[in-house]
């Protein structure tokens, strides 16, 4: 069986396009969406009112597929629980079809008990919220060793303890995953997929960070392609979308010739480990 990538693109791989160029790079990838983000060094979609952004994206056949981020969304308080209605409200407006929900990093709230019942009390109070807008949330466990969310498996048990599958889901990001220590896949409570590589040889695996998150190549040491493999295999059909943190790949001059280049050759791979 053929395995298609269905693909996206996050603004984060590329910062410096204004919200304008940013969709036509994307439509010019061939890509099915985009993910937009209110933590750039400029205003969500450049200031363009949310409807106005939607039809512009819409307009190019593109889908909001996700409209990021509130953090750290597990230290639930009067604050996060505005800035969820707020990205909800947003995402209303624009036609996005997620928010994202991103767990405190800071090394801090880390301990069973405490991470448990932080994720529990924010995931309880957002759910509400999200059924009465028909939006749903996408909770993104980070890898890294001072992340108060870590563990896919923990973040869909605790999904499916609030029988809360229908509005939340989660983010398979390829870099995080390596970073738990990889684990279980969750294809059916997967809404999206970020993908991004490490080609630096000296890096430790707990020594990678977002500024070394680049283009996936022959050189990836993350396994992307074969994370994405078993994703589509194990029955996944949702957005596959790139998020790179790198400066090197912020800089890039042509980033269309790199992106098509590295979808190209995972799009390759894939089929040929299939």
């Amino acid at each position: 069986m053929t395995r298609v990538l269905t693909t996206a693109l996050n603004h984060m791989t590329v910062p410096g396009l204004s919200y304008d160029a940013f969709l036509d790079l994307a439509a010019r990838l061939e890509c099915i969406g985009v993910e937009v983000r209110n933590d750039l060094q400029r205003p969500l979609f450049d200031g363009a009112d949310p409807a106005t952004a939607g039809a512009m994206a819409r307009d190019r056949g593109l889908r909001l597929v996700g409209l990021s981020q509130v953090y750290p969304f597990n230290s639930w308080s009067d604050d996060i629980a505005a800035e969820v209605r707020a990205l909800i409200a947003t995402a209303q407006a624009c036609g996005a079809e997620t928010i994202s929900l991103i767990p405190r990093n800071d090394g801090t709230q880390t301990g069973n008990g405490e991470r448990h019942a932080n994720l529990r009390i924010a995931l309880k109070a957002i759910r509400p919220m999200l059924e009465d807008a028909g939006i749903v949330a996408l909770v993104e466990p980070l890898g890294f060793g001072r992340s108060s969310l870590r563990s896919k498996q923990e973040t869909v048990e605790t999904i499916h303890a609030l029988d809360a599958g229908h509005v939340f889901k989660i983010v398979h990001d390829t870099f995080h995953h390596t970073l738990a220590g990889g684990g279980p896949l969750f294809p059916a409570e997967t809404g999206i997929v970020h993908i991004s590589g490490v080609v630096d040889p000296a890096l430790a695996i707990d020594q990678m960070e977002d500024e070394h998150r680049v283009l996936v190549d022959e050189h990836d040491r993350l396994g992307n392609v074969e994370q994405i493999g078993a994703l589509l295999a194990a029955g996944y059909s949702g957005p596959i979308s790139y998020e790179c943190f790198s400066p090197e790949t912020h800089a890039l001059t042509d980033p269309f010739t790199a992106l098509k280049r590295s979808f190209e050759f995972i799009s390759a791979q894939v089929a040929e480990d299939a």
